[in-house]
C-alpha cells in the first residue's frame, strides 16, 4: 500500500505475494499572524507544511522562473473546523452523550461546510492575484496561474531544489493566506512538483499484468501436508502453506457465525478500475463457495478519465480492487459494495473519492489498502485527509486503512517510521498476522505477520542461511507527528507511545486481520497469461491490504449485529472492548515461549509455470523485524483480531 496525490503519487498497501509490494498520507493547522516571507506584506496566516522539507538552503537552485506554470488546490476550512473535531470526537465516544447522533451530509454541510461568502472571498483573493479559477467545489478551490501569480497569492517565492538528482520547484518560506481569510482557507497543495510515489502502493486503462501462480504443494487447512524428507526447523518438520483460504474459513476464524453483513454497503477505494471484476467476482463466489451476487450488490464509481496512468502502474491496482472486493463478499456475504476508484494513485485524486462517499454518504464502512510512508507525509495534505475522516465520522462512516507491509520500515527506508493515513488519529489503521485455520474450520492461533525467508540448499539438507532474512511485515509504530488520540490513553503502553520531546503520540495499528501472503487468501482475477491472451487464474495472495478488507467485512457483521445501526468511527469502541473476549490477543509465540514457527513454500521461478523451474524456501512467521505481537496491546496487531465475541458484543 502507498502513496497518492497530483504532486504525489501513492503506493497500494499491497497486495503481497513472497515480499510486500510497497504503500498515503496526511494534517496541517493556520498558524498564528506572522511576518511573510520574501518582503511581502505582514498580517498572514501562515498555511504550515507547505514548504517541503527538502527545500533546504543547500539545495536551493535559485529563483523559479515568473512564467512557469502552476496548477494548485486550495482547501477550504469551512465555517467551524474546531467543532467539526469536537463533534466528530463525542458522536464517536461511547461514553459520550452524543454518541450515535450522526448528522446527514447535508447537516454536516449547512453546519460545518463552506458558506457562499468564504467561497467567494478565497475566489476573489485569488483572481486578483493573477491565478485563475478553474474549478470550484464545497470542499476547495483549484487554480492555475504563472509562478509570479502565485507568490503573489501566497506570499512566498518558489525557488528550485535538486532533489534525488532531479530538479523542482517549491515555496522557499512557508505560504499563507490573508488573515481575513484564516476561517476560510484550510491548506494549499500544488506549490510543489516534486512526485511522490505511492509504491505498491490517453485515458486509455492498459491490460491486466501478466500471470501469477502459486506452484504447490500445498496444504488445504495449516498444517495438513508436511514432507518428512525435508530439513526440520525450529526442532519440527514445517508444514506447507495453504493454497489459499477462502470465506468460509475467515468467517469461522472471526466469529462471522449467522450474521452475514444484510442491509450493511462497504465502500473500497483504490486508484483506476478493474475492466473484468464483476465477471471476476462472480466466478470466484461460484468456484470457492461464497453466495453468488445479488443484481447491484455490486456497483462501481468511477471518473470519467483517468491520469498518471504509467506512473501509477495503472494494471497494477486491478489485483488490489480485485483483492479488496473478493474479500469483503467472502467475509460478509450479504453486504452491498461499491467501489469508488480515483482517476490516478495521486492525492488529490484519492481524496476526490474519499469526498464522494463522504458527500453521497455511499456507504458507512470504508476500505482503503493505499497509503504511504510517514516521511513523505506533508502536513498540507494531512489536513486534506482529516477533515474529511472527521466529516464522515460526524456522519457515522468509518474508515479502515492498511498499516502497511514493511514493517518498521527501516528495511526499506532506512528509518523506523509509521505508514500513512493509517498513522491518523481518524482512521482505524489494520495491521497484520499470520493464521492458522485447522481441519473443519477450527482456529487455532495466529502470530504477528512478519517474514524470514530462507531457502532450500541444492542438497536439500538444510535451510541456507536459517533462519534467513527478512521479507515483509505488517506496518506499525509510532507516528512523529501525530499526538497520542484519546482512546488510546491507558491502553497503549507508554513504553511504546512515548516519542522524546514530544510525550505521547499516535501508535499503530488499532486491530490486526490476516495479511501473511504465506497464510493468505485466495483470490480469482484476469490476468495476461504467458501466451498474451487474458484468462482466469486463481493465487494466494497477502498484505495489510487483505487485512483492511477483512476488517471492514467484520465491521459489516457487528454493524448488522446492531441491527444496522452505523458503528461509524470504530476506534473508541474498539478500544473499550481491549482485554475482553472480543479479541483473540495475538503474540509472535502462541505455541509458548520459544516455539517458533514456518511453513514451507514453492514458487515457480517466473511465477507462471515450471518452464524455468521452481525454488523450495522456508518462511518464519512472527518476525516482523522490530516489532513485536506481546501480550496486550502491541505495535504489530494493536488490541488484537477479533475473537468468536467480537461481533456478538455490537448487539445492544
Amino acid at each position: 500500500m502507498r502513496s497518492s496525490r497530483t504532486r504525489a503519487l501513492r503506493v497500494r498497501t499491497g497486495p503481497v505475494w513472497a515480499a510486500a509490494l510497497p504503500l498515503v498520507a496526511g494534517a496541517l493547522a493556520l498558524g498564528a499572524p506572522a511576518a511573510d516571507a520574501a518582503g511581502h506584506d505582514g498580517g498572514r496566516h501562515a498555511l504550515l507544511g507547505t514548504k517541503p522539507l527538502w527545500a533546504t538552503s543547500k539545495t536551493d537552485q535559485g529563483a523559479t522562473a515568473d512564467s512557469t506554470g502552476i496548477t494548485a488546490r486550495v482547501y477550504l476550512a469551512g465555517r467551524d473546523a474546531k467543532g467539526l473535531a469536537a463533534y466528530a470526537r463525542a458522536v464517536s465516544d461511547p461514553r459520550s452523550a452524543s454518541y450515535g447522533k450522526y448528522l446527514s451530509a447535508a447537516q454536516v454541510r449547512a453546519r460545518y461546510g463552506a458558506t457562499r461568502a468564504q467561497i467567494t472571498q478565497v475566489t476573489d483573493w485569488l483572481t486578483k492575484s493573477g491565478l485563475k479559477v478553474t474549478g470550484t467545489t464545497n470542499r476547495y478551490v483549484t487554480v492555475k496561474g504563472d509562478a509570479a501569480a502565485a507568490e503573489r497569492a501566497f506570499a512566498t517565492d518558489l525557488h528550485n531544489y535538486l532533489k534525488s538528482g532531479h530538479t523542482y520547484h517549491a515555496p522557499s518560506a512557508t505560504a499563507s493566506a490573508p488573515a481575513s481569510l484564516a476561517d476560510a482557507v484550510l491548506t494549499v497543495t500544488g506549490l510543489d512538483n516534486a512526485p511522490r510515489f505511492a509504491r505498491h502502493h490517453s485515458s486509455q486503462l492498459p491490460p491486466p499484468s501478466p500471470v501469477f501462480r502459486n506452484s504447490g504443494p500445498f496444504s488445504s487447512y495449516y498444517g495438513s501436508r508436511t514432507d518428512r524428507g525435508l530439513p526440520s526447523a525450529y526442532g519440527h518438520k514445517a508444514p506447507y502453506a495453504v493454497k489459499g483460504y477462502t470465506g468460509k474459513q475467515l468467517r469461522a476464524a472471526y466469529g462471522a457465525k449467522s450474521w452475514t453483513g444484510k442491509g450493511v454497503t462497504v465502500a473500497i477505494t483504490d486508484a483506476f478500475a478493474s475492466p473484468t471484476i464483476s465477471r471476476d467476482a462472480g466466478k470466484y463466489a461460484g468456484r470457492n463457495g461464497d453466495p453468488a451476487y445479488r443484481s447491484g450488490q455490486l456497483s462501481q464509481v468511477l471518473p470519467e478519465k483517468y491520469s498518471h496512468i504509467k506512473e501509477c502502474d495503472a494494471a497494477g491496482w486491478y489485483g488490489e480492487e480485485t483483492l479488496d472486493v473478493e474479500a469483503v463478499h467472502a467475509v460478509a456475504p450479504d453486504s452491498d459494495i461499491v467501489y469508488v476508484g480515483a482517476s490516478s494513485c495521486a492525492d488529490d485524486d484519492l481524496l476526490d473519492s474519499l469526498g464522494k462517499i463522504v458527500d453521497g454518504h455511499l456507504a458507512d464502512i470504508v476500505s482503503n489498502s493505499w497509503g504511504d510512508i510517514e516521511a513523505n507525509e506533508t502536513p498540507d495534505v494531512a489536513a486534506a485527509y482529516d477533515q474529511l475522516f472527521q466529516q464522515g465520522a460526524v456522519q457515522g462512516i468509518g474508515f479502515y486503512f492498511s498499516s502497511g507491509d514493511n514493517g518498521d520500515e527501516v528495511a526499506n527506508t532506512g528509518i523506523k517510521q509509521v505508514d500513512t493515513p493509517a498513522n491518523s488519529a481518524w482512521v482505524t489503521a489494520v495491521g497484520g498476522t499470520s493464521l492458522a485455520v485447522g481441519k473443519r474450520d477450527a482456529y487455532q492461533w495466529e502470530t504477528g505477520w512478519g517474514t524470514l525467508k530462507a531457502t532450500l540448499s541444492t542438497d536439500r539438507e538444510s535451510w541456507t542461511g536459517f533462519p534467513g532474512a527478512f521479507t515483509s511485515g505488517a506496518g506499525g509504530g509510532v507516528s512523529k507527528t501525530v499526538p497520542q488520540p484519546f482512546y488510546q490513553r491507558g491502553v497503549v503502553p507508554d513504553s511504546l507511545s512515548g516519542v522524546a520531546l514530544k510525550g505521547a503520540m499516535r501508535t499503530v495499528p488499532d486491530i490486526a486481520a490476516v495479511a501473511d501472503p504465506n497464510t493468505g487468501f485466495l483470490v480469482g482475477q484476469t490476468q495476461t497469461l504467458p501466451d498474451g491472451k487474458l484468462g482466469y487464474d486463481e493465487y494466494r495472495i497477502g498484505g495489510t491490504s487483505l487485512a483492511a478488507p477483512v476488517i471492514a467485512g467484520v465491521q459489516a457483521l457487528a454493524q448488522q449485529a446492531r441491527h444496522g445501526v452505523a458503528i461509524g468511527f470504530a476506534n473508541p469502541a474498539i478500544y473499550q472492548r481491549y482485554g475482553t473476549a472480543a479479541y483473540h490477543d495475538v503474540t509472535d509465540h502462541p505455541l509458548g515461549a520459544g516455539r517458533d514457527l514456518a511453513v514451507v513454500r514453492v514458487d515457480y521461478v517466473n511465477g507462471a509455470d515450471d518452464s524455468k523451474g521452481t525454488t523450495t524456501s522456508l518462511r518464519s512467521l512472527g518476525k516482523d523485524s522490530s516489532l513485536k505481537a506481546t501480550v496486550g496491546y502491541d505495535d504489530v496487531t494493536g488490541v488484537g483480531s477479533p475473537g468468536a465475541g467480537y461481533v456478538s458484543s455490537y448487539r445492544p
